[in-house]
């Protein structure tokens, strides 16, 4: 397969010049102008993707669009039991225990959801691949766009679980979106990376979602991060995703994040993974489609 890489002008008609392996050509800059205006260029392409897939999701569906809640109250229900019966012990914590799990698994949730997004992206559309030319690049930013429809659905909840339990949050809530955005990139790079690979392995992905899993319970989602095992808390501290996690439920609870050096390196971890992946995702785009 060959790929465009220049237009030349003769007696007044446009042609394209077209040569292989291109992307790995064009240089630093030249190919972080090509990655941005790939996704400038194809944002009807986005919407009708996006569209496709929410009738897709709702079409014979019971609960429909109610499931984006069903689940975590589910879940939630789970830990509750585990701490009524002693097996987990979470630690203190400022705001009624339920409200703290709903809180950290909704933030998980949300990495998590970008991830599974984006690690399936080229796998699930592998026939339209196939039968059309486009930026790969589309099929990512579809699923965010996705995923984060969810995230918003998912504040909702918060907020109805916040008034339930009579519970006022930080004015710094306002910028509790905001910190979202760096466990999104850190998902959908994570994400991009085994979506590229599982091409070659198939069940990659089953094997990052597993190990993500595991590491749940090493980041302080439904317990405070003051444990008493001491290797437990180191692991916990290493952790890129306990400065994501805590700090954002920090700016909804005590308006003052816990370690900010901390989470200023785990934000820096963050978004490095995420420019990687994609300029990995992005030059690996011809070889993906020969895989296929």
């Amino acid at each position: 397969m060959i790929w465009p890489v220049k237009i030349i002008m003769p007696i007044g008609e446009e042609q394209t010049v077209y040569e292989p392996e291109y992307r790995v050509k064009l240089g630093f800059v030249r190919c972080w102008v090509a990655m941005v205006a790939g996704i400038a260029q194809s944002r009807e392409l986005i919407v009708q993707l996006f569209y496709r897939d929410m009738l897709a999701a709702s079409k014979q569906s019971l609960l429909g669009i109610a499931w984006t809640w069903v689940s975590p109250l589910i879940g939630i229900a789970s830990w509750l039991f585990l701490n009524q019966v002693g097996v987990l012990m979470p630690g203190k914590s400022d705001v009624p225990y339920p409200l703290f799990v709903l809180l950290g698994t909704t933030i998980w949730g949300v990495f998590m959801a970008v991830f599974t997004s984006a690690a399936s992206s080229l796998s699930a559309n592998s026939n339209l691949i196939m039968h059309a030319h486009f930026s790969h690049q589309v099929l990512v930013a579809q699923q965010v766009a996705h995923a984060s429809l969810s995230m918003v659905a998912n504040l909702v909840l918060l907020a109805a679980a916040f008034t339930f339990f009579g519970v006022h949050p930080q004015w710094t809530a306002l910028f509790f979106p905001l910190s979202l955005v760096p466990l999104l990139l850190l998902g959908v790079g994570i994400g991009m990376i085994v979506s590229v690979l599982s091409i070659l392995v198939r069940d990659m992905t089953k094997v990052m979602t597993t190990l993500l899993g595991v590491l749940m319970f090493f980041t302080p989602v439904i317990y405070t991060p003051d444990v008493g095992n001491e290797v437990l808390q180191d692991l916990i501290w290493l952790n890129p995703l306990t400065y994501l996690v805590g700090g954002a439920r920090d700016l909804m609870i005590s308006g003052i994040i816990r370690d900010v050096q901390g989470y200023v390196v785990a934000v820096s971890f963050a978004v490095a993974v995420f420019l990687l992946s994609w300029r990995i995702f992005f030059i690996s785009e011809q070889k993906v489609a020969e895989k296929l």
